[in-house]
């Protein structure tokens, strides 16, 4: 299994309940490809480099979890459809 770190920008026009039932579902996305979650690290919100769906500010979102080398790009393609997530990238940690 390697190790992996998920960034997830949830766009700050939506509510917090909203906001959190967006992260639960990626939780689940990891969990379901058999990602094994150790940390998920909240920035709050944070003015974006540009303009993004003309939206200026983001919430930010980093989750490290390991899986097998072909969930990552599973669990991108569920997180690419997914309506408040903004930006995502899902990069392999050295180990």
């Amino acid at each position: 299994m390697n190790k992996y770190e998920l960034a997830v920008v949830v766009s700050a026009d939506i509510e917090d309940e909203e906001r959190a039932d967006t992260m639960e579902r990626v939780k689940a996305l990891v969990e379901r490809f058999g990602g094994q979650i150790s940390d998920v690290d909240e920035w709050g919100k944070r003015k974006l480099a540009y303009e993004i769906q003309k939206m200026n500010e983001g919430y930010y979102y980093f989750v490290h979890f390991e899986a097998e080398p072909d969930a990552p790009g599973q669990i991108e393609e569920r997180i690419r459809i997914m309506d408040n997530v903004i930006r995502y990238l899902c990069v392999k940690q050295d180990a």
